[in-house]
């Protein structure tokens, strides 16, 4: 982010590249809308709970946001911005997934996770918080945009799921910390779900689902659409086999043909490759989730010395990560 001189209302009159990114009506509703001493305050104050303020004339503003007709113009991010600008796709649907559902969507999380993407959802119950956990179990990456403050996760129950995502992932908002989720905060949000992805993959919704929003969003936006086809029985598969029917989304029977698609499958196997026999050990022991090095020592049986050279030599490679507490993960 750019100084809090840069960010404070006096700040924004001085910078002369932000009448070159904001229209007039966005850049008078910023400054409209802050008092300098009241704003000052409140960004010293988050800052100390961790949270980045990013603006769409920041560095750090994620390039697949900037160009978006309805961009947001602040965000709030706990946790690694990098991860905003990675190859992603957004798992999502239904808020009651049948135990389909629920299957389907653990099995592509994992495949899409372990393969390098980064999985992007909204916090919500069902389809989405099944795809964060998920992804997290087996040391994959995820983006969790939500429809409320930080200080006002919703659903509550997700709470703690939330601060796991801004440890090892990303959290992210247009709504200050205290900012309490309204009934339009949702499909708001689906759209920055829709912008952050190079591809939408909706596992089970039916026609009235809010999934509909992200859809659509992805479909003025040019982002890939995936559906999972499901029994033609069941109201909850009504939205993705319309999809599929009307050629708007691309049937997937599996994670595969998403990873092959993004290319993702084919470097993952180049790096697999040269593994010597130790490392290959040591990936297999991590593909069930993190651990820590006990664990790896007892299952794998490598002498102490060359696994620490081997989780080295992997975490440099690109294919494990070092979490606290001497745990490690596949990436």
């Amino acid at each position: 982010m750019d100084s809090l001189d840069d960010f404070s209302v006096d700040g924004m009159l001085r910078n002369p590249k932000i009448l070159n990114i904001l229209t007039t009506e966005e850049y008078h509703k910023i400054v409209s809308s802050y008092d300098k001493r009241v704003l000052d305050s409140s960004i010293e104050n988050m800052q100390r709970n961790g949270i980045e303020i990013v603006t769409i004339f920041s560095d750090e503003y994620p390039e697949k946001l900037r160009d978006l007709p309805d961009r947001p113009l602040i965000l709030y991010a706990k946790g690694d911005l990098s991860l905003a600008n990675q190859k992603s796709v957004a798992v999502v649907g239904t808020r009651m997934p049948s135990n389909y559902g629920r299957i389907v969507t653990e099995k592509f999380s994992e495949k899409l996770a372990q393969s390098g993407l980064v999985v992007v959802s909204g916090l919500c119950y069902g389809v989405d918080e099944i795809a964060h956990k998920k992804t997290l179990a087996v040391g994959g990456k995820t983006i969790a945009v939500v429809g409320s403050g930080f200080n006002n996760i919703y659903p509550a129950t997700n709470t703690t799921l939330s601060l796991e995502i801004a440890e090892r992932g990303l959290l992210l908002s247009e709504y200050p910390p205290s900012f309490k989720p309204k009934r339009y905060t949702f499909p708001r949000r689906n759209r920055i779900v829709a912008g952050l992805s190079d591809g939408v993959l909706i596992v089970e919704a039916g026609i009235k689902s809010g999934t509909i929003h992200t859809k659509e969003y992805a479909l003025e936006y040019g982002k890939d659409i995936f559906a999972v086809p499901g029994n033609i029985t069941s109201n909850k598969s009504e939205l993705t086999n319309q999809l599929i029917k009307s050629g708007q989304a691309e049937c997937v029977l599996s994670a595969d043909e998403i990873v092959d698609f993004y290319g993702m499958k084919k470097a993952e196997k180049q790096k697999m490759l040269t593994l010597s026999f130790d490392e290959k050990s040591v990936v297999d022991a991590l593909a069930d989730g993190e651990k820590d090095f006990d664990f790896l020592s007892r299952k794998t049986k490598i002498p102490v010395n060359i696994l620490n050279s081997c989780l080295t030599t992997l975490e440099i490679r690109g294919l494990i990560r070092k979490l606290p507490a001497q745990c490690y993960a596949l990436i």
